[in-house]
């Protein structure tokens, strides 16, 4: 049976601390919260939950946080926002470069786009031949 919380099927194998993960906005903290609060086991297997467990689970997700879509809304709204009211964090998200202060004359080589390549010596092809 598979198990469906805020629309993402969680895998059957994992413990529930570590699938309730797979939904976007829960991490492991969160999860463990959810667990304690509906009083279900951190080391249990989804395959091993009770349909009651998991109607727990999935009520408590729904009512107390926001996750997946709602969340993801949230963020895209946040960050437009950001660039409409021409703020310094706005205008880094436009172009795409590190918004939390990290140094970019060194990393964040693939965030900027030029990824380095790696060059032979400096000699043209047609110098090597003769």
């Amino acid at each position: 049976m598979a198990v469906r919380i805020a629309g993402v099927t969680i895998p059957n194998e994992k413990r529930v601390e570590i699938a309730l993960t797979y939904i976007f906005g829960i991490g492991k903290v969160t999860s463990g919260i959810v667990l304690k609060s509906a009083k279900v086991d951190l080391n249990t297997r989804v395959k091993d939950l009770k349909e009651d467990d998991v109607n727990k689970l999935r009520t408590i997700i729904e009512k107390n946080y926001k996750v997946e879509g709602d969340l993801k809304r949230e963020v895209v709204g946040n960050i437009k926002r950001l660039k409409e009211i021409g703020s310094y964090r706005g205008l880094r998200h436009q172009r795409g470069l590190p918004t939390r202060g990290q140094r970019t004359k060194t990393n964040s080589r693939s965030v900027r786009g030029n990824v380095r390549r790696t060059m032979g010596s400096g000699k043209t092809a047609a110098a090597q031949k003769t």
